[in-house]
């Protein structure tokens, strides 16, 4: 980022806009939502703003500008409409050490104005580092539609009680109860109108301290796709902004932990090939005693949580600890891969079955098992097949398919360092070599189908 997001205390602190025309106008339009004081720099005041002057909601002064004008003011916007003008007034509030903004000049801005939400006291801005405005403009047209027009005032509702949450309620028991009322019929019911109605839900469940579900938090065992983070599933990332602690795998993209919730607990406990950090049972036990305390937790594995990523052992575990678990699927690597390549995992009268297998397993018979299913219209999916390619290419080889399999190769799929190469069956090792494709990655083996197979199937479709 460029420029920070923040948003600043404006209450009885000094704005200074300098310009009377519309320009000027738009900026006291803006500011005048929140509680500064404004004054105007201008020789003369277009009408709109005259006439707020006459109400006495903005002061205006006419005299020569100078740096004492600019000084002990939260924000300041250079708005004349001559760009002459507003450089030199740019220097003389520099000069004075105000925070500037300059109308259609991002060069000279400290702050860039964003496109602004209004839900008072809720406020999203959205902001391009003045890029491209009309895509901001969108996206606040897209938030505008997805925030209901009351939902400000259900947040000062909750505002007015939070204290007497925090006098009966536990931290936790807090975050849940204002989960409940933002994700649940509080809202909804709010949404019709139905001010009172909702109030007074807040109110007994304060009371009484139950809502929703009374039960505990199911652990959460969630998967985080194939490494990209917006390939991340919409329930995945509302658990993440409600776990207390979040437990993550090595190959977890870092930027998908920026998903939680800032003060969320992130414990890392990857494992990498040879060099195991935690043992699979000690994991399971973390879960198992972080769910005892009372702590929302999540589970972030790479891909799916059920496709080689251990979770039958960790739900076994919770399961045998009496602990609710819940999966949340991901997005499975050899999907994404398969997407990287523009292809598909199954094609009708290609290849309709697909066997999903991995290259590191504690059954070295488990290799010769798919090896026998690998047949005509068939596609074996290797998970970290790399490490195992010269024991593939050779047993294969034995089985006389040397020729006849079809290889495609993606490492770190849907990342910036993604890789894909393609080869026949004999030259799997040399072309991972030639390509520096190293795990994680996905080696797809197609045994597809012959023509003959084809005619016969066009024919009965």
């Amino acid at each position: 980022m460029k420029t920070f997001p923040m948003f600043l205390t404006m209450a009885g602190r000094r704005v200074v806009i300098a310009g009377g025309g519309e320009q000027a106008a738009q900026k006291c339009r803006l500011i005048l939502k929140t509680q500064a004081k404004i004054t105007l720099l201008a020789t003369e005041l277009d009408p709109e703003l005259a006439d707020l002057h006459s109400q006495g909601r903005i002061h205006w002064d006419a005299s020569p500008i100078t740096a004492a004008h600019f000084a002990d003011t939260a924000l300041v916007f250079i708005a004349t409409g001559c760009p002459g003008i507003d450089a030199a007034l740019h220097a003389v509030a520099k000069a004075a050490g105000a925070t500037v903004n300059v109308v259609d000049r991002p060069d000279l801005c400290d702050a860039i104005t964003p496109s602004i939400v209004d839900r008072d006291p809720v406020v999203v801005a959205i902001g391009t580092e003045g890029t491209a405005p009309v895509l901001a403009r969108q996206i606040k047209t897209r938030m505008e539609e997805l925030l209901e027009p009351r939902l400000g005032d259900l947040a000062a509702l909750a505002g007015r009680l939070r204290d007497r949450a925090a006098q009966r309620l536990q931290p936790r028991k807090r975050r849940d109860l204002w989960r409940w009322v933002f994700n649940g019929p509080v809202r909804d019911i709010h949404a019709r109108s139905a001010e009172r109605d909702a109030a007074q839900m807040i109110k007994d469940a304060i009371q009484t301290g139950t809502f929703g579900d009374a039960g505990p938090s199911p652990v959460a065992l969630v998967g985080a796709g194939p490494g990209a983070k917006d390939l991340i599933t919409l329930r995945g990332v509302q658990r993440l902004q409600e776990a207390d602690i979040i437990f993550y795998d090595r190959l977890v993209d870092p930027e998908i932990l920026e998903l939680a919730r800032r003060d969320a607990e992130r414990v890392y406990v990857g494992k990498a090939p040879g060099a195991h950090s935690l043992p699979q049972d000690k994991i399971s036990g973390l879960l198992v005693a972080a769910a005892r305390q009372g702590k929302r937790v999540v589970r972030l594995k790479c891909g799916d949580p059920g496709i080689f990523a251990r979770g039958a052992e960790e739900a076994d575990a919770l399961k045998a600890a009496d602990i609710p678990y819940e999966i949340v699927p991901g997005v499975t690597a050899a999907s994404a891969a398969s997407a990287a390549m523009g292809g598909f995992l199954t094609e009708r009268g290609t290849c309709d079955t697909l066997i999903l297998t991995t290259g590191r397993s504690e059954d070295e018979q488990s290799s010769a098992d798919w090896v026998n299913l690998l047949q005509e219209g068939r596609r074996v999916a290797v998970y970290m097949g790399v490490g195992t390619a010269d024991q593939i290419e050779s047993t294969l080889s034995q089985a006389g398919l040397a020729n006849r399999i079809d290889v495609d190769i993606v490492g770190n799929a849907q990342l910036p360092t993604q890789k894909i190469a393609s080869c026949k069956l004999g030259a799997l090792s040399q072309t991972l070599q030639d390509n520096a494709i190293e795990n994680p990655a996905i080696l797809f083996l197609s045994h597809k189908k012959t023509a003959s197979h084809l005619v016969s199937v066009q024919r009965g479709a």
